[in-house]
């Protein structure tokens, strides 16, 4: 019951903190400067902004359901913020085109021998890092880059497609890294859906302008806050990648043996055969099922257990 109640807790935490939090925050926001401007029937009067019970329980139930609902559709959020849906293709081409030229800009200046400051330095190495190792994985937006370069460390590596793999390498992986993974992800998460609601509140706070009885100054400067704010919110998600970056390339780094174990498969001692051993996982796990692949295995499989009591040994 105890591992039962901390893995309910840990997982509870993190949706909290990354989801529900921020949507209370925004939700405060528009309840303080954006609700008491709008229109409301009749019969909302008990419940609008106040400081009685039934405001408070409402607010918080409403922040704990739109939170859930983030939470379920963090996928297309994401995939909003990183380039990859909603934007056309003419926007897209010309996204990757300014990414790499900003990548080139970057390691241009690293490579400059007059750019001795190592602090300087620091930091351009820190931007350079956050841009996927190939040109070809190159994304339109910075947060889809810095995203990108932890999905495709596993491939490039090892030939460990995490994006295909990732269930299985989360499960066999040790219990810390994978606490890592979902701890570093939750900041990351925090500031996409404090950045959502940002823009959706300042949308609301300037459509309430044309209201009659509209609270202007106090909508206005609500708007523009919240519009200057959530770039500022953006690059904090872009900075926080870095630590969800370091737990992905640790559960990968750990978790590849223990996998391979779980697969009934010995980790050869050669990177070169275990590029070759991933890659034929990977292959298993998505196309059909063919004969050529009993033999293909063979070399990596696991000897089983002898006779006398020895201990299997590993095939490299």
């Amino acid at each position: 019951m105890g591992d039962i109640a901390k893995g309910a807790l840990g997982g509870g935490w993190a949706l909290l903190v990354g989801w529900i939090l921020p949507t209370a925050l925004n939700l405060a926001v528009f309840t303080l400067a954006v609700a008491p401007s709008l229109h409301r029937p009749t019969v909302l009067d008990p419940l609008w902004p106040a400081s009685n019970g039934p405001t408070a329980l409402l607010l918080l139930v409403a922040a704990v359901l739109l939170g859930l609902v983030l939470n379920a559709l963090q996928t297309p959020l994401y995939r909003v913020l990183e380039g990859y849906a909603l934007w056309p293709a003419a926007a897209y081409e010309r996204g990757c085109r300014l990414q790499r030229s900003r990548r080139q800009r970057t390691a241009d200046r690293l490579a400059d021998p007059a750019f001795t400051s190592p602090i300087r330095r620091a930091l351009l190495r820190e931007n350079l890092n956050r841009y996927p190792v190939s040109d070809r994985q190159i994304t339109p937006t910075r947060l889809g880059n810095a995203i990108r370069r932890f999905e495709e460390y596993g491939y490039d590596r090892y030939r460990l497609d995490t994006q295909v793999l990732w269930n299985e390498l989360a499960s066999a992986a040790p219990e810390p890294t994978t606490k890592q993974v979902v701890t570093a992800r939750t900041s990351v998460d925090f500031f996409v859906a404090l950045l959502y609601g940002h823009a959706v509140v300042a949308v609301t706070a300037f459509a309430s302008l044309s209201a009659s009885h509209a609270h202007r100054p106090v909508l206005v400067i609500t708007g523009v806050s919240l519009i200057v704010l959530t770039p500022a919110w953006y690059h904090a998600a872009v900075a926080a990648t870095d630590e969800w970056a370091a737990a992905v390339r640790a559960i990968v780094n750990l978790g590849r043996k223990p996998l391979a174990d779980g697969l009934g498969l010995a980790l050869p001692k050669s990177l070169e055969d275990e590029r070759r051993m991933w890659q034929l996982v990977t292959r298993m796990s998505t196309k059909p099922y063919a004969p050529a692949a009993d033999t293909a295995f063979e070399p990596y499989r696991i000897d089983p257990p002898r006779a006398t009591g020895e201990p299997p040994q590993s095939v490299s």
